[in-house]
């Protein structure tokens, strides 16, 4: 785990609830179809690159449900459904798990901070 991977992970986090579950759009991961998840990191790409990446994903999705109601939905693969218990989820659901993700994820970097800094609980 990587602050650098985080972000990445993130930026296909975002492009998978927006684009693909609510929007229906088939689109590669970010990263590279060996990447699906994000978190591997190349030795090419740094925080710049990576950073851009997520930052156009939240433009994306933000795009997409500018005009959506928070009772509009998107489908889920049967795969995905299965974790959630139904194929249609709303945009409401979609939002409520993004804030679920990012403070996840947030945490993850607080706990990588830590062992950088020594400093717990700031």
């Amino acid at each position: 785990m990587t602050l650098l991977g985080l972000v990445q992970h993130l930026a296909e986090v975002e492009r998978n609830w927006f684009q693909r579950v609510f929007a229906g759009q088939d689109l590669p991961p970010v990263f590279g179809e060996s990447n699906g998840d994000g978190f591997a990191l190349h030795p090419d790409r740094g925080l710049d690159e990576a950073t851009a990446a997520w930052q156009a994903e939240i433009a994306r999705g933000r795009e997409l449900i500018a005009a959506a109601s928070l009772d509009d939905s998107g489908r889920l693969s049967e795969q995905e459904a299965g974790h959630v218990g139904d194929q249609g989820v709303s945009l409401r659901w979609i939002m409520v798990h993004m804030i679920e993700e990012y403070a996840r994820h947030n945490g993850h970097a607080d706990l990588v901070r830590e062992r950088i800094d020594g400093v717990a609980g700031a």
